[in-house]
């Protein structure tokens, strides 16, 4: 195949040029003006722009891939390597009842059976089933620390913390691409500083990262930022910042001294960068409106402790605080419940939907949680747009959707996701970089290419040169534009015809062609 006349943005943050890209099997093999075709297919590409596929460093796809293989909430938006196993938790390593259970939920649920329980199985999986998308993995910590240590909150032993090593060692053999924690969310919080750098000691020499979502993001996120580093110098391993955020109107202004801090770390010889997404709320579970102590031993015993009246007034206390921090309960979003009976909350406000139905907020809050055995999500807004943009054009910045994998119909459809799962990568080039003019699009699809590829030693990913992998995303400068809102987030961007996987068209013309050239991809060797 050969592609002519796009506008090609290589990925390595150089100015576009207009050029023709050969393609052949999984390559690109040619790139130049005016490439003799010799009977390939030809497709006129003029008036387009040519990149990379876009690589998402912090992605939640992993497990929906498995009920849609078609990925087509990312695929739309130009992601051709998702990159799943964040925030600590990650495909395995599972104990057999867990993998049991987990199977049982999703044969259950979807009609699907997974059959694996650790990274090696995954990607075995993933390779025979196929998928739209690529898919890289970290190892979570929090995953190890519950398969070794469990649920409690309490210090692991030495021998605890070697078996801990040890499986980060397997997943890095079985092609992790880095180890991930989410200190925001059980068990992986329960480790000190000093525990997770002994953990992720493996990745000492091999130049792959740990990945954090920090154990605060609003007002404690200086000190947060700094334990996140020094774990990293003490491990001897590089340090991605998950979705660097500064939550809450009344830590707006921390942005300048927490993007000094990071810069003053690199400098001085620390390899740290973050991500972030363009949007100013972020998604995760309603339970994490509760301080960590009330989530200890899992969730059978959280929602014990919601329901103790001894314990109720000092967990009321703590989330009004964080309400009054966010706003008001309108600043929450219902996103998703697992249970059918309560669809009347998915997509609506916490504040609304107690004004309509008579209800305390808080008490309805607890309801949720309880009635849906704490799997309840939410969006929450407390971001400003000021400090997104501030974030998107620093330079050790990457672009992430933290997103998962949705499709506007089947079992993914349900609820109402946060958009950037559908929207992320146009909504930067589109209204940062066109609107805004906050970045340079060449510097944009830097940080969505090869960038992202290059911290997680993705060989030949990210760029277009001959022979790299044929991940390829041609796009309209003058109309890409996201589509998903908050009240309405199944909705494909604008202005991204094309897609390819590994030389293979899966998006033509605006639509899926239900090609599965996706596969596992790993870090090359040091």
């Amino acid at each position: 195949t050969v592609l002519r006349g796009a506008l090609v943005f290589d990925g390595t943050g150089a100015p576009p040029f207009e050029t023709d890209i050969a393609l052949s099997a999984d390559r690109i093999v040619g790139v130049g003006p005016r490439l003799r075709a010799a009977g390939a297919r030809e497709i006129d590409l003029r008036g387009l722009a040519l990149a990379p596929g876009f690589v998402d460093i912090h992605s939640h796809a992993d497990l929906p891939l498995f009920i849609n293989p078609r990925a087509e909430s990312k695929i739309r938006q130009g992601v051709t390597t998702e990159v799943v196993g964040q925030d600590g938790s990650s495909i395995g390593p599972w104990t057999s009842e867990q993998a049991a259970r987990i199977d049982e939920g999703y044969r259950e649920r979807y009609n699907v059976g997974l059959g694996f329980r650790d990274l090696a199985g995954f990607f075995r999986t993933l390779d025979q089933r196929g998928a739209a998308v690529n898919v890289a993995s970290m190892v979570g910590q929090g995953t190890i620390r519950g398969f070794v240590v469990g649920e409690d909150d309490r210090p692991a032993t030495e021998a605890e913390i070697v078996r801990m090593q040890e499986q980060v060692r397997e997943a890095l053999r079985a092609g992790a691409c880095g180890l991930s924690s989410g200190l925001e969310y059980t068990p992986g919080a329960f480790a000190t500083a000093t525990e997770i750098a002994a953990v992720a000691e493996p990745l000492r020499d091999t130049r792959l990262p740990y990945s954090t979502h920090m154990r605060n993001e609003d007002d404690r996120l200086l000190a947060a930022i700094e334990e996140a580093i020094n774990t990293g110098r003490m491990a001897g391993a590089a340090v991605q910042i998950s979705h660097l955020k500064c939550q809450g109107e009344r830590n707006w202004w921390k942005v300048d001294p927490a993007l000094q801090t990071i810069t003053e770390a690199r400098a001085s010889g620390n390899d740290v960068m973050f991500d972030v997404y363009p949007y100013i709320a972020f998604s995760t579970g309603l339970a994490n409106l509760f301080p960590i102590h009330a989530r200890d031993g899992g969730d059978e015993a959280f929602i014990a402790r919601l329901s103790d009246p001894a314990q109720r007034p000092a967990l009321e206390r703590a989330v009004r605080a964080k309400i009054d921090q966010l706003g008001s309960w309108d600043s929450v979003q219902v996103t998703s419940t697992h249970s059918d009976v309560l669809t009347w909350a998915r997509g609506r406000r916490l504040g609304e939907l107690a004004t309509e139905r008579d209800d305390d907020p808080y008490e309805l809050l607890v309801r949720l949680i309880v009635e849906d055995r704490n799997r309840a999500g939410m969006v929450a807004f407390g971001m400003s747009e000021e400090n997104v943009a501030r974030k998107l054009a620093h330079p050790l910045s990457i672009v992430c959707s933290d997103g998962g994998a949705f499709a506007p119909y089947g079992p993914l459809s349900e609820g109402a996701p946060h958009p950037r799962a559908y929207g992320t990568f146009p909504r930067v080039l589109g209204h940062f970089c066109r609107e805004l003019r906050t970045l340079p699009l060449e510097t944009a699809i830097h940080k969505m290419t090869l960038l992202p590829a290059s911290r997680l030693r993705l060989a030949g990913r990210g760029r277009i040169a001959p022979g790299a992998f044929a991940d390829l995303v041609a796009f309209d400068p003058d109309r890409v534009a996201d589509g998903a809102t908050f009240s309405d987030p199944h909705q494909y961007p604008a202005g991204i015809p094309h897609v390819w996987v590994n030389g293979r068209a899966v998006i033509r013309d605006g639509e899926q062609t239900g090609e599965l050239p996706g596969r596992a991809v790993r870090p090359a060797a040091t």
